[in-house]
This record gives structure tokens, C-alpha cells and sequence, in this order.
């Protein structure tokens, strides 16, 4: 099996103490990230949860946590033969009165783009539109209005 990455690389106008609190804080992620509630206490090796309502999307991991420069996770995947993981990170770097913001979506099989590409909440497309709203949402109080 081929295993491949996404890449989504942003600059948003905000501080990275901001930035980190929108990742991390599930009043935050709600607003952004489809409705979805983050829960973890984002220490090394401690869970995380993406919860829809009472319902868990994602789960993984925390395996690194710098604050405001560095967040890894597993990132479960759901997968013809189950689930299996794949790992996410999340890198801030400060340029003057911005931030850069790179995700990874590392360890995905070719399959696992390929089968996303007509959905709006697949990697693909969903990514772009997370981090789209997040950066939307920081700059502008509001996320993007389609969504």
C-alpha cells in the first residue's frame, strides 16, 4: 500500500497564543471545525477526542505539545479493512504580526485521498476549509459564510 500526505500551509493575522487557544480549545474548534468539539488535556501521550454532539469522529494521541510552535497527534482513520491511524501536526511559526500555520496529515494511503475527493469533509477538500474558517474566524470574528 502506497502511503502518501496532505499538506496545508495558511498565514493568518493573529498572535500565536491565539492561534494555539483556536487549536486546542473546543469553544474555539466548534466554531470552525464543523461543529466539532477538541477534547484533551494536550499532555504528551494523553487522548484527544473530535466529538460531533456525543459522538466521536477522530481520536488519537498527543505526542508533541509545544505550546504556541508544535502540536502532533494520531489521527484515527477510518478505512475499508477499520481504522487504523495516521498522524497530524500542526506548525506555528511567527512572522511579524502573523502566523504561519503548516498542517500535515501524514501516514494516509493513496486510497484515502482519492475516496475524498467529491467531499466537502474529506482531506481534501475538508482541510482547506477547517483551516479556511479558522483563519476566517480569527481575522474576522466570523468563519467563512457557505459555512
Amino acid at each position: 500500500m502506497n502511503k502518501t500526505s496532505f499538506v496545508y500551509t495558511t498565514y493568518i493575522a493573529t498572535t500565536p497564543e491565539k492561534l494555539w487557544a483556536a487549536l486546542t480549545n473546543s469553544e474555539f474548534t466548534k466554531q470552525y471545525f464543523f461543529g466539532r468539539e477538541i477534547v484533551s488535556d494536550w499532555q504528551v501521550g494523553s487522548s484527544f477526542k473530535l466529538m460531533n454532539k456525543d459522538k466521536v469522529d477522530h481520536y488519537g494521541e498527543v505526542l508533541v505539545c509545544e505550546p504556541y510552535r508544535l502540536l502532533t497527534v494520531t489521527w484515527s482513520v477510518k478505512d475499508v479493512e477499520g481504522e487504523r491511524m495516521s498522524k497530524v501536526s500542526y506548525e506555528l511559526t511567527p512572522l511579524n504580526s502573523t502566523v504561519k500555520l503548516t498542517l500535515l496529515h501524514e501516514d494516509l494511503l493513496e486510497k484515502d485521498i482519492r475516496k475524498d475527493e467529491g467531499k466537502i469533509e474529506g482531506f481534501n477538500n475538508g482541510w482547506p476549509v477547517i483551516l479556511s474558517n479558522l483563519k476566517s474566524l480569527l481575522e474576522t470574528g466570523n468563519i467563512l459564510p457557505a459555512f
